[in-house]
């Protein structure tokens, strides 16, 4: 019998965003706005951040097509 471990939702800054995806703050945004780059979620009044989980899926996705030899749209 396996278990799987779950982990508790986190969230990344838009720093770490660009670390993890190794896109500019322009491009994050443009992405968001053409609808294919998860939106952030409201911290608070000033402050936004992606769960970490739908970034992770946004790369592996990337990964995917990259591999299957496609071009992802933008």
């Amino acid at each position: 019998m396996t278990q799987s471990i779950q982990r508790e939702p986190a969230f990344l800054r838009r720093r770490q965003v660009q670390t993890r995806t190794g896109l500019s703050r322009s491009t994050i945004y443009q992405y968001i706005k053409d609808g294919v780059f998860p939106k952030p979620v409201p911290l608070g009044p000033r402050a936004v951040g992606w769960l970490e989980s739908d970034v992770s899926e946004w790369i592996a996705a990337r990964v995917k097509i990259a591999r299957a030899g496609g071009r992802p749209s933008t």
